[in-house]
């Protein structure tokens, strides 16, 4: 959808409101997929389920609508694009020279085989995806004579919105870097935006309403695609950034250096946290608060610590949605106005979250 600067500012704003004040973002896409036995164990993780099982993406984005969530995040956060062999080549960039970029990852395109075009097209089937599961579920709303559709299911026609999903670099290089920045001493601003330029363009056009640019672990990532978002891109987007230690972003850069970066962004349109543990958000939406007006956005992970070599989440530290719920009222009290769940949550995350909230509780059934 276009924007004219006239609208820009309010958008998510009236979106927020159009919601009756708190929106509701859908859960974990990637853990739910594995939690209908998908096997992600792979460099393009939910992405492979575009290509594999099409239908799975398509039903846990209606699970997710049918348990209340207002905006759709896609499947597309770790797809990339074959074009990048020849934005290193355009660079004369040396592979040596950064840090977990090499003959590698030439070598792991060549092995999965996908052409430019393909990757593209892969990008936008998974908008497409997302797209269809709204006219489903506004296709069963239609057929429905109330707003609950039992067994715990909410079919209310109302606003929803469908979030193109970008991951991190670090999100690309599948090491667990989009949980620590580290990126190595040789990158820089210029590569960045040269990786990530391509994805954007194609998202933009792909008929989604706003771009999520998810888990952005360091300073000069969100001012890579900020400016990237400056370079003709038409739909606003969202930042979110993930933290560690409840004060910085996860490479130790600051959050408000970072949260500014995404306030002086025209097309940014909200700003927040993700893939976080809930005991941390609280003094994050303060952080971000002190330098932005934006609406602020936080869905944070289960609480459960992701084991970059093991390729998997430890549950000691994790919550469960009772007691991620419970905090949900106090971020909104405190300045939150989109809340919703990444990795490990839920659909039933999701019906808790509308069940707590006051202005949604009435047309959320049970489960």
């Amino acid at each position: 959808m276009g924007l004219s600067d006239g609208n820009l500012h309010t958008f998510m704003s009236d979106f927020v409101s159009k919601c009756g004040g708190v929106a509701v973002i859908d859960g974990g896409l990637a853990t739910e997929l594995e939690r209908h036995g998908a096997d992600l164990n792979d460099p393009l993780w939910s992405a492979k389920c575009l290509l594999t099982s099409a239908n799975l993406v398509r039903q846990v984005h209606l699970d997710y609508l049918e348990a209340g969530a207002d905006i759709l995040t896609t499947a597309s956060y770790q797809v990339i694009l074959m074009a990048f062999i020849g934005i290193i080549l355009s660079l004369s960039l040396s592979l040596s020279q950064l840090t977990g970029v090499g003959q590698a990852t030439i070598q792991g395109f060549e092995a999965k085989g996908f052409s430019r075009e393909e990757s593209e097209a892969m990008l936008k089937k998974s908008v497409d995806i997302a797209c269809e599961a709204r006219d489903i579920y506004y296709e069963r709303c239609r057929e429905s004579s109330s707003d609950s559709g039992g067994e715990g299911r909410t079919l209310k026609h109302r606003p929803i919105l469908v979030a193109a999903s970008v991951g991190s670099y670090g999100a690309y290089l599948a090491d667990g870097s989009e949980y620590s920045g580290d990126y190595g001493d040789a990158m820089n601003l210029e590569f960045l935006k040269s990786f990530h330029r391509r994805r954007v363009q194609v998202l933009a056009e792909s008929g989604a309403d706003l771009i999520a640019f998810e888990t952005v672990p360091n300073k000069l990532e969100a001012q890579a695609f900020a400016e990237l978002l400056e370079e003709g891109i038409n739909i606003p987007a969202w930042f979110s950034f993930n933290s560690k230690d409840g004060v910085n972003v996860v490479s130790g850069d600051s959050l408000t250096e970072c949260a500014k970066i995404a306030d002086s962004c025209q097309k940014v349109v909200a700003v927040g946290i993700n893939c976080t543990p809930p005991r941390f958000i609280s003094g994050l939406i303060q952080t971000i608060k002190k330098v932005t007006a934006k609406p602020i956005l936080v869905y944070p992970n289960s609480g459960e610590t992701y084991d970059a070599e093991l390729k998997q989440w430890v549950k000691k530290s994790g919550v469960t949605d009772v007691d991620f719920v419970s905090y949900v009222n106090k971020w909104c009290e405190i300045g939150a106005s989109l809340v919703g769940g990444c990795c490990r949550t839920t659909p039933n995350t999701i019906r808790a979250i509308c069940r707590t909230l006051p202005a949604r509780s009435v047309s959320i059934s049970p489960a």
